[in-house]
């Protein structure tokens, strides 16, 4: 299968890249980038529940059972309302890590709502040379099938698009 790459900068601080199909298991690819001013072991310091509700967007409405935190092990229980019915999505941290130029944590889809069968996102916070942050997101994802996939991708997409300007009035 042929791979299909689509980047968007932003602006000077955002950079947003999306890969089509390049992951073996057919999994859509998203990545952010935003740079903040804070330093990254402050940022992750910051990266705790209000964080999370600031993050989680208007739709659906999320009912946040649990949030576990960052470290290995850690679940993150919600309840989305889709105005019709509900769903559950539970994601556990399965890998965390820190070097000179990076803290990360990566949390896997246990339990996902009915239009994910694959779920894994990757949170970077990045060491920047002016001791600033660049906070990557990386999303790998995969629906039921490939036309389900092109469907929801633009949901999921604008769901992180959103985060640019709360992580920036969060860090800056």
């Amino acid at each position: 299968m042929t791979k299909s790459k689509i980047s968007h900068k932003i602006h000077s601080d955002n950079f947003i890249s999306t890969d089509l199909f390049p992951h073996p298991q057919r999994c859509l690819k998203i990545i952010l980038s935003t740079k903040v001013q804070q330093d990254y072991h402050q940022v992750y310091k910051g990266f705790d529940e209000s964080l999370f509700r600031a993050l989680t967007p208007p739709i659906p409405k999320v009912n946040l059972i649990k949030f576990g935190g960052t470290q290995v092990g850690k679940k993150t229980h919600l309840v989305l309302n889709f105005v019709f019915f509900k769903d559950e999505w539970i994601s556990i941290v399965t890998e965390e890590g820190e070097t000179e130029e990076q803290i990360f944590f990566i949390d896997e889809g246990k339990k996902l709502p009915f239009f994910l069968r694959y779920w894994h996102h990757e949170h970077r916070l990045l060491k920047t040379p002016e001791n600033k942050t660049v906070i990557q997101d990386i999303i790998l994802f995969k629906t039921p099938t490939w036309l389900t996939d092109i469907l929801f991708y633009p949901a999921l997409f604008l769901q992180f698009v959103w985060r640019i300007p709360i992580y920036k009035r969060i860090f800056n």
